[in-house]
Formats: C-alpha cells, sequence, structure tokens
C-alpha cells in the first residue's frame, strides 16, 4: 500500500478534522475549569443523592453566584462555584448533611483568581518553550542530512505534525464543553504535554529512518521516504496500540477525576500515530518538491 503516493487522501482527512476543530474552538472556546479561572471545587458523596435543581435551592442562602453543580455516578455530586473560605466551606457541608443525611467530602480545592490567571499563562508558555526546543534539537540532530532537505525542515514539520496532534483534542473538548459542561484545568495542559512527546518521538523515528536511508541508499527522495515510512508503519502501530488500550483501561475503570485527562491522551495518542506516518512525512516529501519547482 502506498502512503506517500496517495497522500492527498490524508491530507484532506487532517484539513476536515483540524478544521473541525478549529471550528468548534472558535464557536464554543473552551470551558475552564476553576484551575484557569479561579474558584472552588467541592466534591461530596450521598447516601440518598438529591437532584441538582434541589441541591442549588438548599445552598441558595450562600449567595454562591453561577454555581455549577454536576451528578456523576450514581452517588457522587461536583459544586463548582466562586472562592469559598474554610468557614463557608464547613457551613456548606453541614447543610447539605442536615438536609440529605450522610454526605462525605472526597474533594475540595480552592483557587483564587490571581493564581488561575498564573496557571494559564504558565501554562501557554510551557507550550511554547516545547515548539521552540523541539525545533531548536531536530535541527541539530539532523544537521548532517542537508541534502535534499535542510536539517530545520525537520523541525518545522514536527512542529507542524505535533500542532495537529493536540488542536484536535482541543476541538473535542470544546465540543464537550458545550455539550456536557466539561472543563479543562491543569491536568488537560499535562496530557497535552505528553501527547506532544509521545508524537514527537513516533514522528522522529520515521524521519531518523529517513536519515539512515538518505546516508546508504539510492534513489529519488519521494522513494527513500515510501520505503523509511513503510519500515517504521509496524512498530508505530504496534507501539500506540497497546498504549492506547491501557488508556482505554484507565478511561473506562477509573475515577471521574481523571477520566477526561486519559481521554486527551487516548485522541492524542491516535492522531499522533496518524499524523507521524501519513501527514509529517508526505509534508517533507512535498516541501522538497516545492523547493525544487521553485529552483526551476
Amino acid at each position: 500500500m502506498k502512503i506517500i503516493g496517495v497522500r492527498k487522501i490524508w491530507y484532506a482527512i487532517s484539513i476536515l478534522t483540524v478544521g473541525g476543530s478549529i471550528l468548534a474552538l472558535s464557536l464554543f472556546g473552551l470551558k475552564q475549569g476553576i484551575d484557569f479561572t479561579g474558584g472552588s471545587l467541592l466534591f461530596v458523596r450521598f447516601d440518598q443523592r438529591p437532584t441538582p435543581e434541589v441541591a442549588e435551592k438548599t445552598l441558595a442562602e450562600f449567595n454562591l453566584g453561577g454555581m455549577v453543580i454536576q451528578p456523576v455516578g450514581e452517588q457522587d455530586m461536583n459544586f463548582r462555584m466562586q472562592s469559598l473560605n474554610e468557614e463557608t466551606h464547613q457551613l456548606i457541608l453541614k447543610k447539605l448533611a442536615d438536609s440529605f443525611g450522610t454526605v462525605t467530602e472526597l474533594q475540595f480545592n480552592s483557587i483564587g483568581p490571581s493564581v488561575g490567571k498564573e496557571l494559564r499563562s504558565k501554562s501557554l508558555t510551557a507550550l511554547l518553550i516545547v515548539f521552540i526546543t523541539i525545533l531548536m534539537y531536530i535541527a541539530w540532530v539532523f544537521r548532517k542530512v542537508s541534502a535534499p532537505v535542510k536539517s530545520w525542515k525537520y523541525g518545522v514539520v514536527c512542529i507542524i505534525s505535533a500542532f495537529h496532534d493536540i488542536i484536535i483534542p482541543f476541538g473535542l473538548f470544546a465540543v464537550l464543553g458545550k455539550l456536557y459542561n466539561v472543563e479543562i484545568g491543569t491536568p488537560f495542559i499535562a496530557a497535552v504535554l505528553t501527547v506532544m512527546g509521545y508524537s514527537i518521538n513516533d514522528t522522529i523515528v520515521v524521519f531518523d529512518r529517513i536519515r539512515e536511508n538518505l546516508l546508504h541508499t539510492s534513489g529519488s527522495f519521494e522513494q527513500i521516504v515510501e520505503n523509511s515510512v513503510h519500515q517504521t508503519l509496524w512498530r508505530s502501530v504496534n507501539s500506540s496500540v497497546t498504549t492506547l488500550l491501557a488508556l482505554l483501561a484507565v478511561y473506562l475503570f477509573s475515577g471521574a477525576s481523571i477520566k477526561d485527562f486519559a481521554l486527551a491522551l487516548i485522541v492524542g495518542v491516535a492522531t499522533g500515530t496518524y499524523s507521524s506516518i501519513f501527514i509529517a512525512s508526505p509534508l517533507v516529501v512535498d516541501w522538497n518538491n516545492w523547493t525544487m519547482r521553485g529552483r526551476k
């Protein structure tokens, strides 16, 4: 099966998925959790869980503003609200217990708006630093393979591929935030950085095989890339399948607190495997073709 030879098909698939993700982000945005916006998260378990409407009326006396209440599983409930001091926190727990019986607190986090803004800024900075570092590293590693494609171009293509892999989870979570109030926080950023590392590792494996074949085999650049992709294809697929099976188990059987983290990794690993095989290498070939046509 040709991969490079039918690259327009892979480009079309990526344009649809990436374009849909960008459209979802522009229309819905990302629903940011208290990690970024500031506020308090209270996660409790009821013996007899009330409906969100009843729970909201019960806590109305505390004037908590735009509180968001989400049932989780059969007995648990998330309360997201404005920042609470410890006194109000304890009063809320007491009110819930008095109204609905035994209440077990599973988690309580409170973050101020300034801390949330700082976390958001640092997360974006971390992503930018990772992109720049990747470009520098790959340009250095591939410095001995400067023909027919300059070493820094491998780094640029790798970054384009990584962007492809993270924009799709962003788009998915924009849709989930709109439909199911799924929020992103620092675990989501951690998942994105993990996806970037996984994707780039997969892409570099293919690029490294291209580098070796350029040094030791002859033929057209497109054919060398085609052969290199086929030589690494099953290695990439097998590694990704085993990783996805483990992540799927985490998603299905873990607690609600890390399901979104696992989902972001599942989507990112799948798209990362796709891009390293079907996007990154074809882009290198097309960049070389554009350069050659420009010289003529």
